[in-house]
């Protein structure tokens, strides 16, 4: 019985990249929102598992600077300052543009245009569930990202999109109807094949959403 229950027990790595996930997860909710503690003990109860995989995440988390812990102190989520979101989205936004203008003739159209399926149904029918809308747009970038042909460049794409993740969690509704018609028009230039329509149509999109974000904190602050 002890042999299978050896055989039967996630390997212990498998353990940290589930605290990670979960722990990014809820950090980019807000479940554990900027400025909270993140500790070891409190964490490990809260997932159900050891504190090693919890140690583990933390340190991964801390490395991609979602968490910071202050010399001698608690690990606690970053705060993330209006000029590093300025920061984040001026980078992100090159990146995007740039990701789009090498995934222009890229192979991967098919999965493009069941995504162009999607934000037409968007826009004809009922309207999603914020977490459906997110799903989408996420499936979408991370898509264009991968048919760049660049790793390096996906790898800091999904680290900018995290970030903005963070502080932009689909809370302006005024950029639904917008922001599904610029992402088919971004859908349409790349399936041209032609990088400057693409590269245009990601421009207009991102320029856009840096705007949204930035005149949303702007009311709030």
């Amino acid at each position: 019985m002890r042999g299978k229950e050896a055989r039967e027990k996630p390997p212990r790595a498998n353990l940290g990249d589930t605290a990670y996930q979960r722990l990014r997860q809820m950090i980019v909710s807000g479940e554990l929102p900027a400025g909270s503690r993140v500790l070891e003990k409190d964490c490990a109860a809260r997932l159900g598992i050891s504190r090693t995989p919890v140690r583990e995440a933390i340190s991964r988390l801390t490395s991609e600077g979602l968490v910071r812990r202050p010399e001698g102190g608690m690990p606690t989520v970053h705060l993330i300052s209006t000029d590093e979101i300025v920061e984040i989205l001026h980078v992100r936004r090159l990146l995007e543009i740039e990701a789009a203008r090498q995934a222009a003739g890229a192979p991967g159209k098919d999965a493009l245009l069941k995504l162009r399926t999607v934000f037409e149904a968007f826009l004809s029918g009922e309207r999603p569930s914020a977490g459906d809308h997110l799903a989408a747009d996420d499936a979408l970038h991370e898509r264009i990202a991968a048919m760049s042909g660049s790793r390096l460049l996906e790898s800091l794409i999904s680290d900018m999109r995290l970030k903005t993740r963070i502080f932009d969690k689909g809370s302006i509704p005024e950029r639904f109807e917008p922001g599904c018609k610029e992402h088919i028009a971004i859908i349409d230039g790349i399936v041209s094949g032609d990088p400057e329509r693409a590269q245009a149509a990601m421009k207009t999109h991102m320029d856009n959403v840096r705007d949204s974000i930035l005149n949303h904190l702007t009311r709030l602050f």
